[in-house]
C-alpha cells in the first residue's frame, strides 16, 4: 500500500513501494491514511491527539500533523497524486469491487438449548409458561391471561424466539436456586409469559397488557429482558453464565461513551494550556449547550471571552460535544451465541478478571437482529435479601417476597406521612413532597408514585391536572367512552407510555405497531426529527373519529411532552412492587430493615448516619461499633427497650476511613 505524506519525498516513498510490490509478486495499492473527512477537521484532530497524550497544543510538537490532507480525498485528486503509478489506482478500485460482505450477511444463530426433552424450544416454552400459569393462579387462570398467553406464544413461535425466553427461564431459575433475589422490569413485564415464567412479578391482571410494546413483528427488533439481581451477587450470575456458554459464545456488550459539556470543556481546556483550577471552575460554571453555541460563565473563571484563544477553545468544545470518547463495557447486557461468538463481532477481555467482551454497542446490536439480556444489578434487592434472612433469623419466620401481605393499611398510612427514608424509589425530597399530596393508598397509587416524579409527566403538565382531579378540585372526565377504558384508571391524565400509544390505537386509529413507532419517534424526536408525521396522523385520526380538534391537540402535546422521559406503566409496576416490600419491611421490622440497609450501602439518597438517625426515631436502639461487640457489618443484638427487640450495633466499617477488608480483618 502506498500513500502520500506530504514530507517531501512522496515520488521516491512510491518508486521504492512500486519496486517492492513487483519483487514481491503483489499489486500496489493506493491509500489515503485517513483520519477525517474533510480539511476543517484537521483541527480537531489536533487536540484530540493532545488529549490522547496528554499534552498541550505548544507542547505536542511533532505529534501533529504537519498539514491537513489526511482527509477523504475524492477520486479526481487521488487519480492526480498517484499519476505517477495509475496502477495503483485501478488495483485499488478492483480491491473494493472484490469487497462484497455487507453486515446483514452475519448470520447470527441464538443456542437452541434447554428443551429438557421437548421436540422443539417452542414446544418446551409452551409447556412451562402453562405450568407457570396454572402455580401463578392456583384457583384458575382468568380468561384474560389465557388469551394473553395464547397471543404472546404464537408471536414468539412466529418470530423464532423461544429459545431467548428459555435462556431468561434459566438464569432467573439458577439465581433463585442460590438464593438470589432477582426481579424482571422495563417492558418485559408488559408479557404474560414472562410473568407465567416467574421472570417478572407484575400480574397481568393488574392492568391492560400492551405486548407490542415489548415485541412487535413488525418492528423487526429482538425484544430486550432487563433483570435486576442483587447487586452484591450479580456476578455470580455473571460468572454461571459464562461457565454454560463459556467465554467463546458468550460476552458482555459494549457502550459508547460520547463527550458532555463538562468533560468536554475539561479535556479541551487541559489541551489549550490553561490551568486546572480555570478549567474547573469554567466547567462548574456551565448551565448548557444549545443551538447558540456555549453557555457559561467566563468571567467566573477568570477567562476573556473576546481572547482568540478561549474562542478557539469554546469553538472545539461545541464541536466536540456528542463525539464519541472512549469505548466502555456496557452494565449487563449479555450477547450469547450458538457458535463461537468471534465469528459474530469482534471480542476481548474485560478489564475485569474472567469477563469477555464484545466490541458492539447495543444499537449495533439491535441493528443485526442480535439478542440481548440484561443482568442488572440493583441494590434494594441486596437490601431485602439481607432484611429477609434477619428476619428468618431472629424470628423463625421464613419471609419472601411472594408471602409479604398485600394492601396492608399501616404502610401505606407511614408512606402518607412521607416516612420513608430508606423505602426503595420513594425517599428523594421530591418523592417526600409528592406522598402526602398523593396520598397512595394502594398498590396501583404506588405506580402512578413512581412514575409521576420524572422529567416526563412533569412537562407534559400531567401532574397538577391529576393531583387537582384526585384531591377533588376538578371533575374526573373522559371525551369519550373507549378513552375513559385506557385513561380510567388514572382518572383522565395520561401518565405512561402505554397509555400514549393505546389513545393512538383506540381515538386515532393506530395500528399497535404504529403506535410503537408513536412512542419511539417520540423517545428520538430531538435527533431524528420524525414526530411531526405522526403528529398530523394522530390529530387528523382523532378528528376523524368526532374528537374536538383543541382537544386533540392538546392530547398530543402531553404525549410529545412527556414521550422522551415517559415511564412504562409496566416498569413503574414492577418497581412498585419493591416500593411496598420495603415499605412494609420498614414498617413491621425496623431494626432488621436499618441494619439491612446499611450493610447494603453505598445505595439510595442519604448517608449511614441519616439511616441511624431515621432507626432511632422509629423506636430502634442503635450502639455505637465496639471492637469487642461488633462485626465488620451491622449485627442486631437483643434488646426489650428497642422496636421488635433488637437494636442496632453499627459494625466496624462504620468508623470513618476503615474500609471494609480492615473491618473484617479486625472483626476476625
Amino acid at each position: 500500500a502506498a500513500n502520500m505524506l506530504y514530507r517531501g519525498d512522496d515520488r521516491a516513498r512510491l518508486t521504492r513501494r512500486a519496486a517492492i510490490a513487483r519483487q514481491a509478486g503483489v499489486p500496489l495499492i493506493a491509500v489515503n491514511d485517513v483520519l477525517y473527512h474533510h480539511p476543517d477537521r484537521r483541527e480537531l484532530q489536533d487536540v484530540l491527539t493532545c488529549i490522547r497524550e496528554h499534552l498541550t497544543i505548544d507542547t505536542a510538537g511533532r505529534r501533529l500533523a504537519v498539514n491537513a490532507e489526511r482527509y477523504l480525498k475524492p477520486p479526481t485528486e487521488m487519480a492526480r497524486l498517484f499519476r505517477d503509478a495509475p496502477g495503483a489506482i485501478e488495483e485499488t478500485a478492483a480491491l473494493d469491487a472484490a469487497l462484497t460482505f455487507a453486515l446483514d450477511e452475519l448470520r447470527y444463530e441464538y443456542p437452541e438449548e434447554m428443551r429438557a426433552g421437548f421436540a422443539s424450544p417452542q414446544d418446551a416454552l409452551v409447556h412451562l409458561a402453562w405450568e407457570g400459569a396454572a402455580a401463578r393462579y392456583p384457583e384458575g387462570i382468568p380468561d384474560n391471561v389465557r388469551q394473553s398467553l395464547d397471543h404472546e406464544l404464537a408471536l414468539i413461535a412466529k418470530l423464532n424466539y423461544s429459545p431467548y425466553f428459555l435462556t431468561v427461564h434459566h438464569i432467573v431459575g439458577y439465581a433463585r436456586s442460590q438464593n438470589i433475589l432477582c426481579q424482571g422490569r422495563g417492558s418485559a413485564a408488559n408479557s404474560a409469559v414472562c410473568y407465567c415464567l416467574r421472570i417478572t412479578d407484575v400480574d397481568p391482571r393488574e392492568g391492560r397488557l400492551l405486548f407490542e410494546r415489548f415485541i412487535s413483528s413488525d418492528r423487526g427488533e429482538p425484544p430486550d429482558i432487563d433483570v435486576d439481581f442483587e447487586h452484591e451477587r450479580r456476578e455470580e450470575v455473571i460468572q454461571h453464565i459464562f461457565r454454560r456458554y463459556g467465554r467463546e459464545r458468550a460476552g458482555i456488550a459494549a457502550t459508547v461513551i460520547s463527550y458532555r459539556g463538562r468533560s468536554a470543556v475539561r479535556e479541551v481546556g487541559k489541551a489549550f494550556g490553561f490551568s486546572e483550577d480555570t478549567v474547573g471552575a469554567l466547567a462548574s460554571s456551565i448551565w448548557g449547550f444549545g443551538g447558540d453555541g456555549f453557555d457559561a460563565d467566563l468571567s467566573r473563571a477568570g477567562l476573556d471571552a473576546q481572547s482568540p484563544a478561549v474562542r478557539k477553545m469554546l469553538e472545539s468544545v461545541g464541536t466536540l460535544l456528542g463525539f464519541p470518547r472512549h469505548l466502555s463495557q456496557h452494565v449487563g447486557g449479555f450477547v450469547i451465541t450458538r457458535d463461537r461468538l468471534d465469528e459474530v463481532v469482534p471480542v476481548g477481555n474485560a478489564a475485569m478478571e474472567d469477563r469477555t467482551v464484545v466490541e458492539w454497542d447495543k444499537d449495533d446490536l439491535d441493528a443485526l437482529g442480535i439478542l440481548k439480556i440484561d443482568v442488572l444489578g440493583l441494590g434494594m434487592l441486596t437490601c431485602l435479601r439481607k432484611a429477609l434472612t434477619l428476619v428468618e433469623r431472629h424470628y423463625a419466620d421464613k419471609l419472601t417476597l411472594a408471602k409479604i401481605p398485600a394492601e396492608d393499611p399501616a404502610v401505606y398510612r407511614m408512606l402518607q406521612r412521607a416516612d420513608s427514608i430508606g423505602v426503595f424509589q420513594v425517599e428523594s425530597r421530591a418523592q417526600m413532597s409528592m406522598l402526602p399530596r398523593l396520598k397512595p393508598q394502594n398498590f396501583y397509587d404506588l405506580v402512578i408514585e413512581v412514575a409521576i416524579v420524572r422529567p416526563g409527566p412533569i412537562q407534559g403538565d400531567m401532574v397538577h391536572p391529576y393531583l387537582r382531579r384526585r384531591q377533588g378540585m376538578e371533575p374526573v372526565t373522559f371525551p369519550s367512552q373507549e378513552l375513559e377504558t385506557v385513561l380510567g384508571k388514572t382518572l383522565g391524565v395520561p401518565l405512561f407510555q402505554e397509555q400514549a400509544m393505546r389513545i393512538a390505537i383506540v381515538a386515532a386509529g393506530f395500528t399497535p405497531s404504529e403506535a410503537d413507532k408513536l412512542r419511539r419517534a417520540m423517545a428520538t424526536f430531538r435527533r431524528v426529527g420524525t414526530i411531526g408525521t405522526f403528529q398530523r396522523k394522530m390529530i387528523e385520526g382523532m378528528v376523524a373519529r368526532n374528537y374536538d380538534r383543541e382537544f386533540a391537540e392538546r392530547c398530543f402535546h402531553q404525549i410529545e411532552g412527556f414521550g422522551e422521559y415517559g415511564f412504562p406503566e409496566s416498569h413503574a409496576a414492577s418497581f412498585a412492587l419493591l416500593v411496598y416490600a420495603s415499605a412494609w419491611i420498614k414498617h413491621h421490622y425496623p431494626s432488621e430493615f436499618a441494619c439491612a440497609l446499611l450493610n447494603s450501602q453505598p445505595m439510595g439518597f442519604y448517608s449511614p448516619a441519616t439511616i441511624v438517625n431515621d432507626a432511632r426515631r422509629h423506636g430502634v436502639v442503635v450502639r455505637g461499633p465496639d471492637v469487642n461487640a461488633s462485626g465488620a457489618q451491622a449485627i442486631l443484638e437483643a434488646d426489650d427497650s428497642s422496636a421488635g427487640g433488637f437494636a442496632v450495633r453499627l459494625g466496624i466499617d462504620y468508623v470513618r476511613n476503615v474500609g471494609d477488608d480492615l473491618a473484617k480483618r479486625i472483626a476476625d
